[in-house]
């Protein structure tokens, strides 16, 4: 079983992996103890909250990106339409109600379709 099982766990020799199979069946038998069952759900907590966070960081650097470039289109809109207030109020508050409607799901085609009534 030794020899078959080796090279699959690429091991350089027997005895390093009797030495693998001891320290895993020591950790499987810790498992059962009720220290340990106490210290895992910590562990998972961390380990958790780590992956979490990162997705955060990971989620807010793409909201900057996005918002820089939604920026930069609302200017070159505002430069070229010379849309007058009033019209932008409307245009605004329609939009809201849209958002709400739709639950924030917007489609490019929905939109042109719209603006072509």
């Amino acid at each position: 079983m030794i020899d078959s099982h080796m090279e699959q766990d690429k091991c350089k020799s027997a005895s390093e992996y009797i030495e693998k199979a001891v320290k895993f069946y020591t950790g499987y038998l810790a498992c059962e103890s009720s220290c340990l069952k106490n210290y895992l759900p910590i562990i998972l907590t961390s380990a958790v909250e780590t992956i979490v966070k990162n997705s955060e960081n990971r989620i807010s650097r793409n909201l900057l990106k996005l918002a820089v470039e939604v920026g930069a289109t609302t200017h070159m809109q505002a430069a070229a339409y010379q849309i007058d207030e009033e019209t932008l109020h409307q245009l605004r508050a329609m939009c809201v109600n849209e958002v709400r409607k739709i639950n924030g799901v917007i489609h490019y085609e929905d939109a042109v379709k719209f603006q072509q009534r």
